[in-house]
Formats: structure tokens, C-alpha cells, sequence
């Protein structure tokens, strides 16, 4: 009976999100824009939320939990708090600079963005290739989270492939179906209700065990030594906090599906709103997800190996019922990051690469379907690899998230810098891209230079290499100079 009704809510849940899909297809019109950017007229509310529930994934609801558990609590200030101040200011220093160009210039991806200024379709299928490759192992995050989290919760009876499949066959069905319009109205639903759901899952939690106060005390007298509550260790290193922090924070900011919300916001006061009201959200979620993280290491939760904390200490404290809830809008949250990344993934795509290399004069009509199709090619392709199981959560959003990282400075750059030119661009981000991905699969590259990741100094390598090219080349005759400069409205 409880199997029956923890998955009568899970799917439940996820039909609801489709019905809404269903809707909003109604009303959504069949041109790309459209489909990509909800003809660009998000309010404050839902530009916020739908961004917060994109960010919503595995990595939130498990890799966090889980970090916390096995480290200590400190990692609330890594994605809690400085994550979410650092991608706050680069809402606003990235983000309105590019929803100014949109509204001036009609852009869709940040590739059309740039190939437009370095009239270069190399660069712009090189950043859409880039994107991709980065893409890929995080909506494959997604489904081994769903996979692992429904196995948890039912003791097995709902087997790994199977958890990953149900979320799989439901992203596709609701991406193809609602597009951004209808991505944006659940993901407006699936954020309040993930912050509700949250804090009433920690204060069912505290409620059982006697408060925070007993909560904490019986985390110091499990750990003797003191270390995992005191502020520091071996592994939350200064050097390894700021370098997570910033390529998280970084790397966000070009998340395809992140990066295309700069340009789906209806005025310049919306999208300085929602800036403002990020790093409280952040915290809002951060906090009691990664404490129950943490509280659950004293509380005696058994974790069996390759598991993740939250489910469990859901089940040990909360009933069967209200545990499945939250794991309902955990996958919920897991379903609007893939959507929204298959979304911005698709139309990276067909914009990015197939429209300038194969297709010039593709219809709005061919362009929509072929984005369709493509969401289900890459979103089954995803699930294929997420069956082999190759890491772990934390470590597929990490490479993921410092992957996109890389693109963020010599993007910065082309944005306020006059002079880059085309190869300087094209340079910084070839060059950072490589050095990050022989760190990940070279062992005569290291992966940490006295403290700092690879992602760190990646980063810092193509903002050299993108200044310094730029410095010591000409621009190209094609090259459109005042672009993101002159008659931009500004504050």
C-alpha cells in the first residue's frame, strides 16, 4: 500500500506539471521566439521563479544534502550564500547588458549574440558547441538523481533505470508539448512549492528529534574531534570555497538555459527586480535543505553506499506519504531544469549550428519542429549515458558548471571592451575549454594548483588569452565594433 501511494503522488505530481504543459500550449504561438523566450514578456514573479526552479536540480536537492553530511555544514556558504551574491551581480553586469541587445537586436541565443558582433558563424557554432558538450552531463545529473531518489524511497522496488526513465518520458512529453511559456508556469509553481515543502520537511524533522538545539548537540557528541562543526578543513579549504563558489556562480550565468532568461524579461525593472530578490531565495532553500544534510550525519540515518541523504532522513522522520511529496517535487524541480535545458539546448542547436551550417533559410514552422525533435534525440541520448551511472552527482555538476565557467569572462569582455577582437574571443574560449577538459581527462594535467581547481584557472587562462589576442591582432572588416555599444538604452 505505501509503494502504491508514494508512487500514486510522484506520478501525480508530474501529470499535474504536464497538464499545465498542455495548457500553455494552447496559447503559445508556433514561432520560434515563441517557443524559446515566451515572445519575451516574463514579469518579475515568474522571470524569478521560473530561473530559481531551473536551478532546482540534483545537484540542489541530493549533491548538496549529501556534501553537507559528508563534510559539514559550511557548504551553505559556497552555494547558499556567496553562489548566489556572485550570480546576483552577474544578473545584472552580464544579464542586463544582454536583454538590452535582445530588445534591440531580436537575439534568441547567446551565440547569435556574438556571431552577430564578430560576424563570425565559427564562433557562434563554437559556443553553441561548447554549450552542448557542457549540457549534456548535466541534464544526465538530473535523470541519475531521479533514478537514485526513487530507488531510495521504495527500498528498491522501483529500480534505478526505471526512476530515470519516468523522469525522462515525462521532460521530453512536457518539453515538446509546452515550450518556455509552459516551462515558466510550473517552474513558478514547482519553486514555491519546493520552498514550502522544505521548511516543512526541516520542522517535521526538528519537531521529532526535540529542536535545532538537540539536533546540533547530538551532531557535536557523534563527531569527538569537533572538526566537522567548526568553521574549515582539510576539505572546505579557502582556496577550494572560493574556487567552487565563483565557477558555480560563473558558470550559471551561462547555463544555456539561465543565460536565455536575460533575454525573456518584459522591461529592464523586471529584470532588476528578480536580481535583487535572488540571493534571498537562495538562502530561503539552501539553508534548511543542506542543515538536514548536515543534522542527519548525528541522527543516526542509516545511508546505504551511493544513496543520497535527504530521502532518507525523509523517511526515518516523516510519514510515508509526506516523504513522497517532497520526493515528487524534487523530480518536479529535476523535470524543470532538464525541460528548460532541452529547451535552451535545442534551440542552441538549430539556431547555433544548424541554421548556419546547413539550413540558411529555414521557415519559423521547420525551425519549431526540428527543435522539438531535437529535444527528444538529446534528452534519450542523455538517458542512455545516465544508465552506465559514471559518477557521482556532485562530481557531473561540478564539470558541468565549471565547463560553462569558462565562457563567462571572455563573454564579459566582448561585452564591455571595444577592442576584442574576432580571434580574440574565439582564442580565450578555445583555449580555456581545452585546459579545462585535459584537467578532466589527462592525468599529466592537474586538476588543482595549490588549492585552486582547474575551473579557477581556467577561467583566469582564457581572460589572458582573450585580452592578450586581442591586443596583438586587427579586427576583422566584418567586424561590428559599436554593436553593444551605441544606441543601447542604459541607466
Amino acid at each position: 500500500m505505501s509503494l502504491t501511494l508514494q508512487l500514486g503522488i510522484i506520478v501525480g505530481y508530474l501529470i499535474l506539471a504536464l497538464a499545465i504543459g498542455l495548457v500553455a500550449y494552447r496559447l503559445t504561438d508556433r514561432t520560434a521566439e515563441d517557443f524559446y523566450l515566451a515572445s519575451r514578456t516574463f514579469g518579475t514573479i515568474v522571470l524569478l521563479f521560473t530561473t530559481f526552479a531551473t536551478l532546482l536540480s540534483a545537484f540542489t536537492f541530493f549533491a548538496g544534502p549529501n556534501i553537507a553530511y559528508q563534510q559539514g555544514p559550511e557548504w551553505i556558504l559556497v552555494m547558499g550564500l556567496m553562489d548566489g551574491i556572485i550570480f546576483a551581480i552577474l544578473w545584472y553586469v552580464i544579464g542586463y547588458k544582454q536583454w538590452l541587445l535582445g530588445q534591440e537586436y531580436g537575439y534568441v541565443t547567446l551565440g547569435e549574440m556574438l556571431g552577430d558582433r564578430f560576424a563570425s558563424r565559427r564562433l557562434r557554432g563554437l559556443v553553441a558547441g561548447v554549450s552542448l558538450l557542457w549540457l549534456f552531463p548535466y541534464v544526465m545529473l538530473q535523470q541519475v538523481g531521479a533514478g537514485t531518489a526513487l530507488q531510495a524511497l521504495t527500498d528498491g522496488a522501483v529500480p534505478y533505470a526505471a526512476g530515470a526513465g519516468l523522469i525522462t518520458a515525462f521532460m521530453i512529453l512536457y518539453v515538446v508539448v509546452a515550450g518556455m511559456r509552459g516551462i515558466a508556469w510550473t517552474d513558478t509553481l514547482q519553486g514555491v512549492f519546493m520552498l514550502v515543502t522544505t521548511w516543512v520537511a526541516l520542522l517535521w524533522v526538528l519537531a521529532a528529534v526535540g529542536g535545532p538545539g538537540a539536533a546540533t548537540s547530538t551532531l557535536a557528541e557523534t563527531d569527538a574531534t569537533a572538526a566537522f562543526l567548526s568553521l574549515g578543513s582539510a576539505y572546505y579549504t579557502p582556496q577550494w570555497m572560493l574556487s567552487t563558489a565563483i565557477t558555480i556562480g560563473f558558470g550559471v550565468a551561462m547555463f544555456p538555459q539561465v543565460n536565455q532568461r536575460f533575454f525573456a524579461a518584459g522591461s529592464k525593472t523586471v529584470l532588476k527586480r528578480s536580481f535583487a530578490l535572488w540571493p534571498i531565495l537562495c538562502v530561503l532553500l539552501f539553508v534548511p535543505s543542506f542543515m538536514l544534510g548536515a543534522w542527519a550525519r548525528g541522527l543516526e540515518v542509516t545511508i546505504p553506499a551511493g544513496d543520497n541523504v535527504l530521502p532518507a532522513i525523509l523517511a526515518e522522520y516523516t510519514p510515508i506519504w509526506f516523504a513522497a511529496l517532497v520526493i515528487a517535487g524534487a523530480m518536479a524541480a529535476m523535470m524543470s531544469s532538464s525541460d528548460s535545458m532541452l529547451l535552451s539546448g535545442s534551440s542552441y542547436f538549430t539556431r547555433d549550428l544548424y541554421r548556419p551550417f546547413i539550413e540558411q533559410d529555414i521557415t519559423e514552422r521547420r525551425e519549431d519542429l526540428l527543435a522539438r525533435v531535437g529535444v527528444v534525440v538529446f534528452a534519450t541520448a542523455a538517458f542512455g549515458a545516465s544508465l552506465l551511472n559514471p559518477a557521482t552527482l556532485f562530481e557531473l555538476g561540478d564539470a558541468a558548471f565549471s565547463g560553462f565557467a569558462q565562457l563567462a569572462l571572455p563573454v564579459m569582455v566582448a561585452l564591455y571592451w571595444r577592442k576584442t577582437t574576432r580571434a580574440g574571443i574565439t582564442a580565450g574560449v578555445f583555449t580555456s575549454q581545452l585546459f579545462y577538459l585535459s584537467s578532466l581527462f589527462l592525468a599529466a594535467v592537474p586538476s588543482s594548483y595549490a588549492g585552486w581547481t582547474a575551473g579557477i584557472v581556467g577561467m583566469g587562462l582564457g581572460l589572458v588569452v582573450t585580452v592578450g589576442v586581442s591586443l596583438v591582432t586587427s579586427p576583422a572588416t566584418e567586424e561590428r565594433r559599436a554593436l553593444y555599444f551605441d544606441g543601447l538604452g542604459a541607466d
